[in-house]
């Protein structure tokens, strides 16, 4: 998407924003599971990343390839649950998303919590709504390198957003 018609709304909302702040605006890449989509989570975990201040620049409901699956789990490929995990994330409809914002992929690591929900604290995603390892209701990109593969393989960058968001200059010193 040609995106220069919004140049010079972007322009003056960054000139609004320090270097050192726009520097760190990244995007991470966040998946709803089969379970949090069943669970009718979707709406819930959408709300905590923009009351959090993150703007949303892409997302799709879609049922994942398995060949899709494989590659984004291809560093787990000589776990003893791989085949299990993909098709768990093949038993149903997946939201995939990209999320934008000062240290995304950070924070919203740590707003989801541990993979094990046991050990995810209370106001965490994991530890809200997860009981079980297995099912885990969200996948969140762990590093910025994770970040850009995982983004990549789940979406075109022309399908990716860009919108001058008028209340960056509320969040960002």
């Amino acid at each position: 998407m040609d995106c220069s018609f919004l140049k010079d709304g972007l322009q003056a909302i960054r000139n609004s924003i320090p270097d050192n702040v726009t520097a760190n605006l990244v995007r991470t890449f966040l998946a709803i599971k089969p379970d949090g989509v069943q669970r009718h989570l979707i709406g819930e975990i959408i709300r905590r990343f923009e009351k959090k201040g993150f703007k949303l620049v892409g997302m799709k409901l879609m049922q994942a390839s398995e060949d899709l699956l494989k590659e984004h789990y291809i560093a787990l490929r000589d776990c003893p649950f791989y085949s299990h995990l993909v098709e768990y994330m093949r038993s149903g409809p997946i939201v995939a998303m990209v999320w934008q914002g000062l240290d995304v992929v950070k924070t919203a690591y740590a707003m989801i919590g541990e993979t094990n929900p046991a050990d995810s604290r209370p106001g965490t995603i994991q530890g809200d709504f997860c009981i079980e390892v297995s099912k885990n209701v969200i996948h969140g990109s762990d590093s910025i390198e994770s970040a850009r593969r995982e983004i990549s393989l789940w979406f075109h960058t022309d399908k990716l957003t860009c919108w001058a968001d008028s209340t960056e200059h509320w969040i960002y010193e």
